[in-house]
């Protein structure tokens, strides 16, 4: 049977299925990595940072269940959330427990369940995995996850992940979401991996939402619901099987309208804190990276925050079922946004760096990338962007998103300047390091600036 007649047979008969899931209100999440807090005041301030921004949970990431610097985490992150009238939930970490049999881990999901912190849709406590649903026994597996819930006593909102690539073709793509029937044991689709171009995509690709519509179409004929990522890039440069660049010049704010158009169920922020593929926009703490030397060197002094500026207003516009980017204002009627650009041209050499230049350093381009939120009653503003003090290109701004990633950024200070109608400086953002032409150490991490 051809995936479209798949489509139409069950469209019928999940209807009022996809009716009950519309009717919550949507959630937004943020993948949020367990790994080293020293106090309950780490956690603190990443539950109230996360909460202002509209979050509704941290989907934390499980890889390990047995040492106490991850029980501690786990537990400061639950006292915080108690304390802050904000959710958790469990996401496990596939790609590490795979060889593992659920009820080696579950007994932390009996532990917190029953919470009153534990998010729950439906009155379910949620649970979503990193993986799962791409190994070669998916079906099995989480049939026996959800399983092993069951008999804790605990009836589960499940939704696992399958690992499709934005640049997958929709062959591919509907082969595998057309096998969802094997997937009984699930309530819902996410993907991690359409969250970004794909290493190959080349570099006029612009990241597609083709795939997460298959997705969610297939959720939806079969009744479940789709949990769909945004990011802003990634950067991976820890060794030899951990060295890459999947772009990030517009990849956020062009998520953000891809998501509004699609309207999920679910949105999944990548991440929080994973500062080892760089797409963190919450804190990263020291003890999360002591063991690593190398993330270090291209986390350290690289703040992230400012994509909070350009979220913030998205998660609004998103829970208020808003439909494009001219409906994704600032909540305070004045502007808010982020200017982001890599340290390095890209055509450094980085000879002096032993793992070389990241696989799809060849898709990156020198651009000042910005994302500025505008009021409804914009009117006469510019947004003049700015390289080593040369103006590269004047915009005229409109009320909503404003993206743009302009090309000819070269070495030395960047800036992105907003111009009122009577030309006054309304606000700006400027770069914080200066962009060389060559490093010894090969970092595509991106700096990210408020423009206030």
């Amino acid at each position: 049977m051809r995936f479209s007649s798949y489509l139409a047979a069950f469209a019928g008969a999940s209807l009022s299925l996809i009716s009950a899931v519309n009717a919550e209100s949507k959630g937004v999440f943020a993948h949020y990595m367990v790994c080293g807090l020293s106090s309950v005041e780490q956690a603190q301030t990443d539950v109230r940072d996360a909460k202002n921004l509209g979050v509704d949970a941290f989907a934390l990431n499980v890889q390990n269940v047995v040492d106490s610097w991850a029980t501690s985490a786990i537990d400061y992150l639950f006292q915080a959330a108690a304390e802050n009238d904000f959710h958790l939930f469990f996401s496990f970490d596939m790609a590490v427990l795979n060889e593992q049999d659920p009820g080696s881990f579950l007994p932390i999901f009996e532990q917190y369940a029953g919470n009153d912190t534990y998010y729950k849709h439906d009155g379910k406590p949620f649970v979503t995995t990193f993986n799962g649903g791409i190994m070669s026994n998916g079906g099995d597996w989480t049939r026996k996850l959800r399983e092993g819930i069951e008999a804790d006593g605990f009836e589960p909102y499940f939704i696992s992940d399958f690992g499709l690539y934005s640049s997958e073709s929709a062959s591919a793509s509907e082969s595998l979401m057309g096998s969802l029937q094997t997937y009984s044991a699930v309530d819902g689709v996410f993907s991690w991996e359409t969250a970004w171009p794909a290493q190959d995509d080349g570099i006029s690709s612009i990241l597609s939402s083709v795939t997460d519509k298959i997705g969610l179409d297939a959720a939806h004929a079969t009744g479940k619901s789709y949990l769909m990522p945004l990011s802003s890039h990634q950067f991976k440069h820890i060794d030899g099987l951990g060295n890459w660049y999947r772009r990030g010049e517009l990849t956020l704010p062009n998520r953000m309208t891809q998501i509004l158009d699609l309207e999920p169920e679910f949105v999944m922020l990548l991440t929080w804190n994973d500062a080892g593929e760089s797409h963190y926009i919450g804190n990263v703490w020291p003890e999360s990276i002591s063991t690593s030397d190398a993330t270090q060197k291209y986390v350290d002094k690289f703040d992230h925050s400012g994509w909070q500026d350009v979220i913030s207003p998205f998660i609004a516009a998103y829970k208020n079922n808003a439909k494009t980017a001219a409906d994704i204002v600032p909540a305070n009627g004045n502007f808010t946004g982020a200017m982001w650009y890599r340290p390095l041209l890209k055509d450094a050499s980085c000879s002096g760096d032993y793992l070389g230049k990241p696989l799809g350093w060849e898709n990156a381009q020198d651009t000042v990338n910005f994302a500025v939120m505008l009021p409804a009653d914009t009117e006469g503003v510019k947004i003049n962007v700015y390289s080593n003090d040369q103006l590269l290109k004047s915009f005229d701004a409109k009320a909503g998103l404003n993206a743009e990633a302009v090309l000819g950024m070269t070495t030395g200070k960047q800036r992105v300047e907003l111009v009122a109608a009577d030309g006054a400086v309304m606000g700006a953002g400027l770069s914080q390091e200066d962009v060389a032409a060559d490093a010894d150490f090969c970092n595509f991490n991106y700096h990210v600036v408020h423009v206030a």
